[in-house]
């Protein structure tokens, strides 16, 4: 009878803890994963007005963990983020929003023409090594909102 009792506990415990196991990873996989978005830059003139979109998509989402931007970047618009003519302001802004995890890709094309390289840039940045506008499409290929302010 002892034994019986043992048996039955155990089998009692082994199935609280796989219906327990079971249901934390359904409650995973219901929680949605972070928005994807990628914002398209090209115009120089609205540098400032795009950073202000993204951080006030940011604080919109809820923060930097339930939100994955990409700004890509070409032509004229690059020529705001040459770390030699880039503002003390412009930089300070850039490193902060890398640090909260934007990524920021520039046109290889543009780079080429502009006759720049990734160390003439402001840090954080990285190559759409086979241009902006083809990384823009690759990103919304996976699921990324594209937003052109």
């Amino acid at each position: 009878m002892h034994r019986r009792n043992m048996l039955a506990a155990a089998f009692g415990s082994a199935g609280a803890l796989i219906a327990a196991t079971f249901g934390a990873t359904r409650a995973k996989a219901a929680t949605p994963d972070a928005a994807k978005v990628v914002y398209h830059l090209d115009e120089i003139d609205k540098v400032d007005f795009v950073l202000n979109n993204i951080k006030n998509h940011v604080n919109g989402m809820g923060g930097a963990d339930k939100v994955h931007i990409e700004l890509a970047i070409h032509g004229p618009a690059l020529k705001a983020f040459h770390a030699k003519s880039a503002s003390a302001e412009l930089t300070g802004r850039i490193a902060d929003m890398t640090a909260s995890g934007l990524k920021i890709s520039a046109c290889i094309n543009t780079m080429r023409a502009q006759d720049v390289t990734l160390a003439d840039l402001l840090p954080g940045f990285a190559i759409a090594d086979r241009g902006a506008v083809v990384r823009i499409a690759e990103l919304q290929a996976q699921g990324y909102v594209y937003l052109r302010p």
